[in-house]
């Protein structure tokens, strides 16, 4: 038996960035997730790292840990602070952040 990664691709209020999100796990694309979706990925006990991408927009590495059978959830969205999103045109791997649930 393995763990479950749950990736939900939703903003709350107006979101600007509302293409598809690549899903990256210990650095290999695993797939994508789209707007409003979510997606289920079964991965192995242990330590992993996660990012999403759109393009040459990049979130911060997140790391986390997945016992057997546990279920690990993540929310990604593009909304920002208004400072950080005018910023993430200049510094295109701040545009997208991550959220453990």
């Amino acid at each position: 038996m393995s763990a479950t990664l749950k990736l939900t691709h939703k903003a709350i209020g107006a979101e600007v960035r509302r293409s598809t999100y690549e899903v990256v796990v210990d650095g290999e694309r695993i797939g994508s997730v789209e707007m409003n979706d979510t997606i289920e990925i079964p991965i192995e006990r242990g330590r992993h790292t996660l990012q999403v991408r759109n393009g040459r927009k990049t979130s911060s590495t997140e790391t986390f840990d997945a016992a057997e059978g546990e279920i690990v959830f993540f929310r990604c969205t593009g909304k920002r602070f208004l400072p950080i999103f005018l910023a993430s045109f200049i510094v295109p791997r701040l545009a997208l952040k991550l959220v453990r649930g």
